[in-house]
């Protein structure tokens, strides 16, 4: 049977009218019946685009211009726009952008989990710019332009993108990108540093150079000099992630953030998780506990739970939390911070919620509250080994709506639940990165 030949990929511009949006923010147009992907379109533009990948289904196409402007799109704030991978969103407005990220989460419910909320709760937004504390910066001393470029990756490719500051970074780091520039390039290993880490509290902003040679004294020295100047404090890492020490000569300060309506206090390191937007953070956690009813005879359990973060404001409202997490490093570091802040009605227990042989105790009951906080791969099964029959009420906040999706499908179909209702969190502004949250109560028989 003859092998049928691939189209080949168009080398000059082409026309066509968009006519809807993906889940991605992309916009989508069909040309000779071949669905077009179209980065910077929105629905109702007619976008003079250029071909970047061909796919056996579709194909990917970048915007050169924009003929009848949609109108919720405007003047993206960030001049890398477009170049830099970091952000996709920024040619839309602020409203548009939610309310297209709350379609996606209602279209993954229906979809993939055929399921449907009762009530849509409101969008929960916070600042747009400036905001994010948490990010992995590329370095790279490129030959053929003779400079080091310091940022995220490009949209199109592996090469970090050519800019000098950040609109979404916080202030912190986001204007230090050419002074960062400028300080590596006068380091003896310009070529051997290929990444930042930044990690930002509520007064300390971390920066962890990961390095693939040794330091000398000189460049030690340098180091110094920026963190004093800049008042950010510098990490070195030679390897993974337990090489991770201060800059030799340097006492680092803690890293801490505060959630003040419950009184609560946590330190993490700069390697540990924690939520990117902090302002959305303070104001997702009493959501969370609000639409969980926790009162004072509620016997709760965090799983996922990482330092703490809603563990110990639990902790505030119930009887006692139990929190569940699977790296021991965070688990450790909730400990502490549950001391810190003076709370003993909680435990934490480090475990593999992904191991196919759990076989633990909380698994048989003993809760009337569940919250959940998995990574991207969700919950699926943790929620299918647990006896749910004694939880009367579910949140579950998500950084991936179709793995809540999914697992609230299991819920509502296999395990005697109602979705309540569902939302989502401005966590990632001008991202195609959809944060929500969803509540669910037992069924009553």
């Amino acid at each position: 049977m003859a092998r049928r030949r691939r189209r080949k990929l168009p080398q000059e511009p082409v026309s066509a009218k968009i006519e809807s949006l993906s889940h991605e923010g992309r916009g989508i147009a069909r040309v000779e019946g071949k669905t077009v992907f179209v980065n910077g379109a929105l629905p109702g533009e007619d976008a003079l685009f250029q071909y970047k990948k061909q796919r056996p289904k579709y194909d990917e196409a970048h915007a050169l211009e924009i003929t009848n402007p949609a109108a919720e799109r405007v003047e993206p704030k960030c001049e890398f726009f477009g170049l830099c991978g970091g952000c996709s969103l920024q040619h839309m407005q602020h409203d548009f952008q939610i309310e297209h990220k709350q379609s996606v989460l209602l279209e993954q419910l229906t979809h993939i989990g055929k399921v449907k909320p009762k009530s849509v709760i409101p969008p929960l937004t916070g600042p747009i710019w400036g905001y994010r504390r948490k990010a992995r910066l590329g370095v790279k001393y490129v030959d053929k332009k003779e400079r080091l470029l310091v940022g995220f990756r490009e949209k199109y490719s592996p090469f970090v993108a050519d800019m000098n500051s950040c609109e979404v970074l916080h202030p912190s780091v986001g204007l230090l990108i050419e002074p960062l520039q400028c300080l590596i390039t006068e380091l003896s290993l310009i070529k051997q540093i290929p990444q930042i880490e930044v990690a930002i509290g509520d007064e300390v902003t971390a920066l962890i150079f990961r390095h693939l040679a040794d330091f000398n004294d000189e460049d030690i020295g340098k180091l110094k000099v920026f963190a004093e100047q800049h008042d950010v404090d510098i990490y070195l890492q030679s390897g993974g992630l337990d090489s991770v020490v201060p800059l030799p000569g340097t006492t680092a300060r803690q890293l801490s953030y505060s959630l003040p309506e419950f009184d609560v206090t946590l330190n993490f390191l700069p390697t540990d998780f924690t939520q990117v937007n902090l302002e959305i953070n303070r104001a997702m956690v009493p959501r969370a506990l609000e639409l969980l009813e926790v009162n004072s005879e509620d016997s709760v359990l965090d799983l996922f739970c990482g330092i703490g973060n809603f563990t110990l404001p639990l902790a505030r409202k119930a009887v006692n939390v139990l929190g569940i997490e699977g790296e021991h490093g965070l688990v450790e570091r909730a400990k502490q911070n549950a001391a810190l802040n003076n709370i003993d009605n909680v435990e934490f227990r480090a475990i593999d919620l992904a191991k196919d042989d759990l076989n633990e105790d909380f698994l048989k009951g003993g809760f009337n509250k569940l919250l959940l906080d998995p990574a991207r791969n969700g919950a699926q099964e943790i929620i299918e080994k647990m006896n749910l029959k004694s939880i009367e009420r579910i949140v579950y906040v998500s950084c991936n709506p179709s793995t809540l999706a999914r697992d609230a499908g299991i819920l509502v179909n296999d395990k005697g639940f109602k979705l309540e209702q569902a939302g989502v969190m401005d966590m990632f502004p001008h991202t195609t990165h959809v944060e929500s949250i969803a509540v669910f109560s037992k069924k009553r028989k």
